[in-house]
């Protein structure tokens, strides 16, 4: 099996440097390029197409949240893990509307930051459980849905299930295993789910999770 081919872009090198070691020291890991700015960083990743890139919000120039949106235009496979100093909901709110597929905290980097490249390269959004609890505690973030906006009862009862795992970040894999699924019966739903919802992103499926209430702790 190949490994996952990672791109680190931080104005750090000393960060750089531990970031790459830590993870060329996993034998399904490689770094294949690094980047200090963010105009660096859409250069190597045109020209090296990684499967995920790790992404610093404060960067000189184009900061990640500026860099973010255009990545998909210039290195569209990539998954983009952001890697930040700001636990702020804010943040998290504004990475997951540019597309990004998870939100990792520097000082959570470890094995955290080592799962959380897994599941966003096999198709997961990387979702901390304090994180989605951030937003739901943000009135912006998880404001009620309007009267007319009734497309949470479109879907089946198994629908919203796997709705509500896919928003918590599991991969689809991961997903199939907590429901005794198949990965390709799991596929199938979110792709039904996306359609139904009038949908095109997981960040838009984590939002009207968010929205809808579905990652409520029960009472």
């Amino acid at each position: 099996m190949n490994p996952i081919r990672i791109l680190v872009a931080d104005d750090h090198a000393v960060l750089r440097a531990g970031l790459t070691a830590l993870l060329n020291a996993e034998p399904d890991l490689t770094v294949v390029g690094e980047a200090s700015d963010g105009s660096e960083c859409l250069r190597v990743a045109q020209a090296v197409q990684p499967d995920v890139i790790l992404l610093d919000i404060n960067m000189p120039g184009m900061n990640g949240l500026e860099v973010l949106p255009l990545l998909q235009q210039s290195a569209p496979q990539s998954r983009v893990l952001v890697l930040t100093m700001h636990d702020d909901s804010t943040y998290l709110r504004q990475v997951l509307r540019a597309g990004g597929a998870g939100y990792v905290l520097k000082q959570a980097a470890d094995k955290e930051l080592l799962s959380a490249i897994r599941t966003v390269h096999s198709g997961g959004t990387f979702l901390h459980p304090a994180h989605a609890q951030a937003l739901l505690t943000d009135p912006s973030a998880a404001a009620t849905p309007t009267q007319s906006d009734n497309r949470l009862e479109q879907l089946s009862e198994r629908e919203q299930e796997v709705l509500t795992l896919i928003a918590l970040g599991y991969s689809n894999k991961e997903i199939a295993e907590k429901l005794f699924l198949s990965v390709k019966t799991v596929e199938t739903y979110k792709a039904r789910i996306m359609e139904k919802l009038e949908l095109t992103t997981r960040a838009a499926l984590v939002r009207f999770a968010l929205q809808h209430k579905l990652l409520d702790e029960p009472e």
